[in-house]
């Protein structure tokens, strides 16, 4: 028979043996250490979130930053000497302005990407190299827009460069020398004509302007008020067969209205109204010229 619950006779508690630790209390001392690391990291977050916010951190970084610049130029890195190549027409005032730098300043506060994007912005600059150059220099290199016509726009007139780009309606005198065009549109074509215009020059330093007609073609004006009515293509033939006449027959000089290129097997010439001429016909027809009303 055997008996449930019933202690053996003679067993004894052992009073050496170790109570076992029990686990609530393990888990609240793994919750006590790990309140207190969450504790000291919140902390530590809320410590380095004051300082960003308060500033305290970029005052720091830029009293170091300024710091070592200026240790910089007291060991001789200072601006003396600012370099610039390729300029022609850009405004050396407004140029130095935007470099913004003077002599005895450290070099290293001076930011070229910062110069180059503020100098790209003048309209006569097409492209721009900065740099520094140690110990003492800033080189500027300038790639400027090169003039090529006055554009007649609202009774005013701008000067264009080949990519038709407006480059500045401030003293124009100095430019006098190169062909007016007008007409909407004008600038993005002269470039065209200027060029063929260039490959003709006993023609070319006769011209005083040009209109673009139709967004198609040209008009000329010579300095003394001959109107000659280009073709929409071929201008270079034209300009050509016209520089052939003018050679032989002094066209250009004769009290003439309108010279017509447009037919391209011949030149169509109209007298100037009230002026008696004698035009030598036959010599024209012969040439493969005709005299006639403006078409």
């Amino acid at each position: 028979m055997i008996t449930i619950g019933k202690k053996r006779k003679g067993a004894r508690r052992n009073p050496n043996r170790k109570r076992p630790v029990r686990r609530i209390d393990f888990m609240m001392l793994w919750l006590r250490r790990f309140g207190m690391i969450l504790a000291g990291v919140v902390f530590t977050v809320w410590l380095g979130a004051w300082f960003w916010l308060s500033g305290a951190v970029q005052s720091a970084a830029d009293w170091s930053y300024h710091s070592a610049i200026q240790k910089s130029a007291e060991a001789g890195f200072s601006v003396e000497n600012i370099l610039v190549e390729g300029r022609v027409n850009t405004d050396p005032d407004v140029l130095l302005g935007l470099v913004n730098i003077r002599k005895g300043d450290p070099i290293f506060s001076f930011e070229p990407d910062v110069a180059r994007d503020l100098i790209e912005r003048i309209s006569w600059v097409k492209s721009v190299h900065v740099e520094r150059r140690l110990p003492d220099t800033i080189f500027i290199e300038l790639t400027e827009r090169r003039p090529l016509a006055l554009f007649k726009r609202d009774n005013k007139l701008v000067l264009i460069d080949e990519e038709g780009k407006a480059l500045t309606d401030y003293n124009l005198r100095r430019f006098s020398d190169l062909i007016m065009v007008d007409g909407e549109n004008a600038p993005l074509h002269t470039a065209t004509l200027v060029a063929n215009l260039m490959a003709e020059p006993a023609l070319a330093e006769k011209m005083e302007m040009a209109s673009w007609v139709g967004d198609r073609r040209w008009n000329l004006r010579t300095e003394n008020g001959i109107e000659i009515k280009l073709p929409s293509d071929d201008i270079g033939l034209a300009l050509r067969r016209l520089a052939v006449a003018e050679e032989e027959n002094k066209l250009l000089s004769k009290s003439l209205e309108h010279i017509d290129l447009r037919k391209p097997d011949r030149i169509i010439v109209q007298s100037a109204p009230g002026k008696v001429e004698e035009l030598q016909i036959d010599q024209f027809l012969k040439a493969g010229y005709s005299s006639g009303d403006d078409i």
